[in-house]
């Protein structure tokens, strides 16, 4: 069983919900990623926050905080770094944006990424904990 639940985007009555409040009597750690307000696929992440059913989370730097994860600092040895990381489509959208206009806030990928909140909220956790990008304060992005 996982250590965790993420929940990225969920309707109110979305399947997310019941997972949730599986996961929550099994002491497992739930975290949501809020969403808008109007949007009604954010309205089952948005609940679970607001009833403390779920912890909210913005970053891969918040997840690892709340679970209490440490990096490991390994001794430094030459290493070439890994030339090509497999992407995503969506991935290598957002990878292209934050390389040619530098650093990005979240809604400016939002809008000219043209993809889903969702997608995108998965796609960026991705490239930060794969360590592409880096999440600074006021939720810009920026590359690595």
């Amino acid at each position: 069983i996982c250590d965790a639940l993420i929940i990225i985007e969920s309707g109110k009555k979305g399947g997310s919900l019941i997972t949730a409040e599986l996961a929550n009597s099994y002491n497992k750690d739930v975290f949501a990623i809020p969403g808008r307000t109007i949007d009604h696929k954010s309205e089952g992440c948005n609940y679970l926050i607001q009833h403390n059913k779920a912890s909210l989370i913005t970053n891969a730097a918040d997840l690892m905080q709340l679970m209490n994860w440490k990096l490991q600092h390994k001794k430094k040895r030459t290493q070439q770094k890994q030339l090509f990381i497999e992407l995503t489509a969506d991935e290598r959208k957002l990878v292209e944006l934050l390389q040619s206009r530098g650093n990005c806030s979240i809604d400016e990928l939002f809008l000219k990424a043209c993809i889903s909140s969702s997608s995108m909220a998965a796609a960026l956790l991705s490239l930060e904990m794969q360590g592409v990008i880096t999440s600074l304060p006021g939720k810009i992005y920026r590359m690595d």
